[in-house]
């Protein structure tokens, strides 16, 4: 939020420095993230002084060219080259010095320099209007008065607005700063806490009063919950025009571009107190009747912006007798806002549900000053006061007469809070006493009433605008951030507790595996858990009924949380490579989220994607590709860490994967990795593999704790490999190969591994190639080898009966 210093003196009187006062506003909870400085024009017209042209001849080398010299008030007049055709003898001009820089229209910044034009020297510049940026006319120098002085700055000629602008970092629950009021009110209670004493100046309203009742708008408020108090007036005989340059000024110095004078003073009043207005053209309200209501879903509306709009049932709207209008809160409509044609307008000012008004701004993506405050709930009683403001306003810059009196429909007034204040309590969270005359005075500065005091405690009467402030912990937070963080003394005392936490916690040991991933070269990533329904089609395992759908999303994009990891991890893969980081390893520990049957459940995983090359490539070795290989190492070595090794390792048929293996420990399913199928890649404009295992995590945590570390001797007798190259079908997998073997022999055969897969030229059609070992091993005597052969020759029988392979 900007907030611009010398508008903030409108409201309170100090002397001191931009950076005194944004780091008292930054103590006060105002953090001030940056100061900038404002210039209506840019440079401020430094280096440019009043001169006298004292000559004029021709240029001796040019026809359109004239040879001049000016005083500037120096001991000695400048010669000065100028092209402008109505320079002459004894005017007053702007002179550029050298040295001087000015700005093109295009904010381009260029230095003026001593140099010779066709052959004579210049040494400086006779100014045009636009070449100071004081206009748009470039049909020759600007001519001032000629009782201005010689060698007088033109800063102090022309009405230069220099100013200094706070960009303020904005707590959400600060609603009541909102504003230059709202700064100010804070900023006089964080003086008067320094003991300087300085008054709160608001604008004056004595001067408005009704002109006339010749322009009724009626008013019917068909949904008072939406719309606790709306308020309007009638101003006619108004021109719409440019607004003058003090207000132009104003809103430029915080960022916002003046677009005529009622639209401005609308803007204006809406930053200056914080309250959102709107105004109608008059003319264009249908039987001169306003209606606050909601409409029927599916009604569309066009916006201000030409977007055409499809309405819900639960948009608030103002409307006329036969047409909405504008989207209450958020956005004006099309055809009934201020043009150059309008002469009489019908100025709103409400206070609209905060929670209604935030669902339609991010139902319909828009995001408008005014849904900013009305979405964090504003001043209820600042609505007619606020009004009368911006209609005295209107009538001083555009005219006017005010032509009704005000509408003002509150059935139900929006009461102050009454809390209750403990000296006792306060004292315990804020660690010392605060004395109570103190505390008193910083509850008044801040216009919190005291009722009655008592020697416990204070009875209180917390302003409506403060809708942040309605426990007694509120009020001993705003009374800390007045009296000052800084101000709290330390102890010298230093306690500390120590807490009897177990090794197997989550975060440590999810610390364990992640600096082990970090050690092969694995960066952590972060995604939102936010996602797009859409990428449930990507995959049978994940059904829509299972979605947890959020009910005010901020976009269809991120409308429901992911069910998976996979999806979002793949995001991020294919972002850094769109950007030539193709040789990525990632890992992320997070949460899926699922519905079932109205039960919600979440499930924390750890996912690993892996793609490209292992390594960078040097001079002593070549690059490996991240292959199902390399993942399969990853895993295991994870779960070696953790002491889980007797696991089971079976394949698994997946649409999300084209090869891959499930490990489980008895009922527990541990991960499944694998080669992610193509057809989901092209979705992410992938065209690499891309490798991704997926760990229970809630699983292993389970194992963890209970998985107690034994140590047994290596086995004497050796282990024996044997490896068969089958030629199979291309509809076998290594599923079926696993089945098979493990029902061959289930006490000497200890592991089964895919190590080669082949298909493609001097294959028969229709066919594959797999070469898988076969790990055997008697842990009580050496395997001879008639016991091997028989084995190996059971498996190959097996082998050719079940799925017809062949050995090649």
């Amino acid at each position: 939020m900007k907030i611009s210093y010398n508008w903030l003196k409108q409201f309170i009187k100090i002397d001191w420095t931009p950076e005194q006062t944004s780091e008292l506003l930054t103590d006060l909870g105002l953090e001030v993230e940056g100061i900038e400085t404002y210039q209506s024009v840019k440079g401020g017209l430094e280096g440019i002084v009043v001169g006298k042209v004292l000559t004029c001849i021709q240029h001796p080398n040019a026809d359109k060219l004239k040879l001049t010299t000016v005083d500037i008030g120096d001991e000695a007049p400048l010669q000065i080259v100028c092209g402008a055709p109505n320079v002459d003898v004894g005017q007053k001009v702007p002179v550029a010095t050298i040295g001087t820089t000015l700005y093109t229209v295009e904010g381009e910044a260029w230095t003026i320099k001593k140099g010779k034009i066709r052959g004579e020297e210049s040494h400086g510049m006779i100014c045009a209007e636009d070449e100071l940026g004081l206009g748009n006319s470039h049909d020759g120098i600007m001519i001032l008065d000629d009782s201005i002085a010689v060698g007088t700055l033109a800063a102090t000629v022309f009405d230069i607005e220099n100013d200094h602008v706070f960009e303020i970092g904005l707590t959400p629950n600060r609603a009541d700063a909102m504003s230059h009021l709202g700064v100010a009110r804070d900023l006089k209670a964080g003086l008067l806490q320094k003991d300087i004493n300085v008054e709160l100046i608001t604008p004056s309203l004595s001067a408005f009063r009704t002109d006339n009742r010749l322009l009724k708008i009626e008013v019917e408020v068909k949904n008072k919950d939406l719309a606790p108090r709306y308020c309007g007036v009638t101003i006619s005989g108004i021109k719409v025009e440019s607004s003058p340059a003090w207000l132009q000024h104003r809103l430029k110095a915080i960022g916002l571009n003046p677009i005529n004078n009622i639209v401005d003073a609308t803007n204006y009043v809406l930053h200056d107190l914080g309250q959102p207005l709107h105004a109608f053209d008059a003319a264009k309200i249908e039987g001169n009747k306003i209606i606050v209501k909601t409409l029927s879903k599916g009604t569309k509306f066009i916006t201000l912006d030409g977007v055409e709009r499809t309405l819900s049932e639960e948009d608030l709207m103002i409307c006329d007798a036969k047409k909405p209008m504008c989207i209450a809160g958020v956005f004006g409509g099309i055809n009934s806002g201020v043009t150059e044609s309008t002469t009489s307008i019908f100025l709103e000012s409400a206070y609209f549900n905060p929670i209604s008004i935030r669902k339609s701004a991010k139902r319909h993506a828009l995001n408008t000053d005014a849904s900013f405050r009305f979405e964090r709930g504003i001043d209820p009683n600042l609505t007619e006061l606020a009004l009368k403001r911006a209609a005295l306003l209107i009538q001083d810059i555009a005219g006017g007469e005010i032509s009704s009196d005000i509408i003002d429909i509150y059935p139900n007034k929006i009461e102050d809070f009454q809390v209750r204040l403990s000296f006792e309590n306060a004292e315990k969270l804020i660690g010392e006493e605060i004395p109570r005359d103190v505390i008193k005075r910083i509850l008044s500065s801040l216009e919190i009433k005291v009722n009655n005091i008592t020697e416990t405690g204070l009875g209180l009467t917390v302003p409506a605008y403060r809708n942040d402030v309605y426990r007694e912990a509120d009020i001993i937070e705003e009374i800390l951030r007045i009296y000052g963080y800084n101000n709290i003394s330390t102890t010298e005392k230093l306690n500390a507790s120590i807490s009897s936490t177990s090794k197997f916690e989550d975060h440590k040991i999810q610390n364990v595996v992640g600096s082990q991933l970090a050690s092969q070269g694995f960066f952590e990533i972060l995604a939102n858990s936010l996602t797009t329904p859409n990428y449930i089609n990507l995959s049978d395992q994940l059904k829509e009924e299972h979605n947890v759908t959020i009910l005010n999303p901020l976009s269809n994009d991120l409308s429901v949380l992911r069910q998976s990891l996979l999806f979002s991890g793949l995001e991020a893969v294919s972002y850094n490579i769109n950007r030539k980081r193709l040789d990525l390893k990632l890992f992320e520990f997070g949460k899926t989220y699922h519905d079932f049957n109205n039960n919600r459940e979440e499930q924390k995983h750890l996912t690993i994607f892996a793609t490209g090359n292992q390594n960078n490539d040097t001079w002593l070795s070549s690059n490996k590709k991240s292959d199902f290989f390399y993942l399969k190492g990853i895993v295991y070595s994870i779960l070696e860490r953790l002491g889980i090794t007797r696991f089971q390792e079976s394949p698994i048929s997946s649409d999300l994967f084209s090869e891959g293996l499930e490990l489980s420990l008895g009922k527990i399913k541990l991960a499944e990795f694998g080669l992610i199928k193509t057809p989901i890649l092209k979705h992410f404009d992938i065209s690499q593999e891309v490798v991704f295992a997926d760990f229970n995590w809630d699983g292993i945590l389970e194992i963890v704790k209970r998985n107690k570390i034994t140590f047994k001797a290596i086995p004497k007798y050796p282990e024996v490999r044997r490896d068969f190259a089958l030629l199979i079908d291309d509809h076998v997998n290594f599923k079926d190969i696993y089945s098979i073997a493990n029902k061959t022999e289930r006490q000497l055969l200890k592991k089964i591994s895919l190590f080669d897969v082949y298909q493609g030229k001097n294959l028969p059609v229709g066919k594959k190639s797999y070469a898988v070992s076969f790990s055997l091993q008697d842990e009580n005597k050496t395997l001879t080898d008639k016991q091997i052969d028989k084995i190996m020759g059971a498996l190959k029988n097996n082998f050719e009966k079940e799925l017809g392979a062949e050995l090649r």
